[in-house]
């Protein structure tokens, strides 16, 4: 393709002027949530959900609620509750990411959607699990499987 170009006597397009997805991030930071669950285990057997949510920019974390039981209705008030402590602190953001859980319903989307809170939802997941514990070299890798 460069030589066709070079050949035309034309330059190859201008560097883009858009920031990279690092920069974006770094520069949007004071403007974004995350938001997703994390499960424990009790000593019980029991395993209780928490919903997080994080302040990219300070890397503060709310909970917003604890579960034995998530359903969309609890995860879509445990959202108007954070909102709600989020606002008497007199915090404002414009980004919120989270993942595809089924837990995350249109309702929950919308109580974000009301404040003015756009949603980015991330990637699904590959299909066979098995390719999603492979590491870059694309040998299966313990810690991509384990979390370690």
């Amino acid at each position: 393709m460069w030589k066709i170009l070079h050949a035309a006597g034309l330059d190859p397009a201008p560097r883009r002027s858009s920031p990279t997805g690092k920069q974006f991030l770094t520069a949007q930071a004071h403007d974004i949530l995350a938001i997703d669950f994390v499960h424990a285990d009790t000593i019980g057997l029991k395993r209780l959900y928490t919903l997080i949510l994080t302040e990219h920019r300070t890397r503060r974390a709310h909970l917003a609620g604890v579960t034995a039981h998530p359903t969309g209705e609890w995860t879509t008030q445990a959202a108007r509750n954070v909102l709600i402590d989020l606002a008497e602190r007199g915090r404002k953001f414009k980004l919120l990411i989270r993942d595809r859980d089924t837990k995350f319903t249109d309702s929950f989307d919308a109580v974000f959607a009301d404040e003015g809170i756009g949603i980015l939802k991330s990637p699904p997941e590959p299909l066979d699990r098995t390719r999603s514990a492979k590491g870059p070299s694309g040998n299966y890798d313990a810690s991509y499987s384990t979390g370690c």
